[in-house]
């Protein structure tokens, strides 16, 4: 059966099942829920554990013969099984059904697995790992969900920011700070238990406190273009700057969420139903619920111009010349990230984009 992360306490203190499974890319997350039923299946006597790590040439017969016998010491045993790439093959696949179907009592078994796209969820080795017990989908933490989630581990550890805007501001300086990186708002907030009492914090306290320990993923960058949020745009892409990022892996994302709004573009336009065409593009997650107010945003015509702009971009990037053969002038930026910046504005803010230009 399925179990949302935060029905596992109440489910462990009713007692264990005996096979369980927490799947997602959440690291920390997915860390803590596997922390909490090893701690629950010691706590029930399953005091031996074998731990397993899938990788290239891992010996399954191993692993299965371990699930199906008892420890040398007679002590009820924990099979901690690790699968980092979610994909068992066809010899794990078939091993992990025989796995699912061995129930016994003086073993328990927990698999961990990252994200899974829809197609592994319905295999068959994974539905038979669903239907032998708990499930557990670690989903990350949206950015706008972030700073309740930020106030939800403070209250924890007897903190809490202060009410009103003040508590607001602080909670949304801890998210801007962390951006991207459950890890460090975890630590951000042991940090904030360490240094103040328990009670009220100040936005004073946690500004002082908490350092900028942001983690800027390119792949974040365009939710923030898509939702039109100039200040976390421009935040993240001087942070991928800063950090080294390549800049023309920056320009790839940009441009490939350029062309799916323009396919997206048409495919309205041609009266095919929008939630279709974000299907067949494999617009998923937050992407899927921006995708309808950055379409109400652009023009056809300007995502073409901000393509245009982006072909004479990549030759910038890559160190050549920015102007196109037949083109007579060359109207980028002579900083290339001040020229991504004026491509990602086109789909954030059209009205307040620098203009790309058309090249004569």
């Amino acid at each position: 059966m399925q179990l949302r992360p935060d029905a596992l306490e109440a489910h462990l203190a009713k007692g264990l099942a005996g096979f369980y499974v927490v799947y997602g890319d959440e690291h920390l997350l997915a860390q803590e829920a596997c922390d909490r039923i090893r701690a629950a299946a010691r706590g029930a006597g399953f005091t031996d554990r074998a731990v397993f790590t899938v990788e290239r040439g891992f010996d399954w017969s191993s692993m299965l013969g371990a699930s199906q016998s008892m420890s040398l010491f007679g002590e009820r045993q924990l099979v901690d099984l690790r699968i980092p790439s979610g994909k068992p093959g066809k010899e794990g696949g078939e091993a992990l059904k025989t796995l699912a179907g061995a129930a016994n009592p003086d073993v328990l078994t927990l698999v961990s697995l990252p994200r899974l796209d829809a197609a592994t969820q319905k295999s068959a080795w994974f539905t038979a790992l669903i239907g032998a017990g708990v499930a557990l989908k670690i989903d990350p933490v949206e950015r706008a969900q972030l700073p309740n989630w930020i106030g939800q581990r403070l209250a924890l550890q007897n903190q809490r920011t202060a009410p009103g805007e003040d508590g607001r501001r602080a909670l949304q300086f801890i998210a801007e700070r962390v951006e991207g990186n459950l890890l460090a708002a975890h630590q951000e907030i042991q940090k904030l238990g360490l240094l103040y009492p328990a009670g009220v914090l100040t936005f004073e306290q946690v500004h002082d406190a908490v350092l900028n320990v942001a983690r800027y993923d390119v792949f974040k960058l365009n939710e923030a273009m898509l939702a039109g949020d100039v200040g976390r745009l421009t935040r993240m892409l001087d942070g991928l700057q800063g950090e080294g990022e390549a800049a023309v892996l920056v320009l790839w994302a940009v441009v490939e969420e350029v062309r799916t709004l323009l396919r997206l573009k048409r495919g309205v336009a041609a009266g095919k139903p929008l939630a279709v065409l974000l299907r067949e593009n494999r617009v998923w997650g937050p992407r899927e619920r921006l995708a309808g107010p950055a379409l109400a945003r652009v023009s056809e015509a300007s995502l073409e111009r901000a393509l245009a702009f982006a072909a004479r971009l990549d030759r910038q990037v890559k160190g050549l010349s920015g102007a196109m053969p037949g083109q007579r002038h060359n109207t980028l930026p002579s900083d290339a990230w001040r020229g991504l910046f004026e491509l990602a504005m086109t789909v954030a803010s059209p009205g307040s984009a620098v203009s790309p230009g058309v090249v004569a």
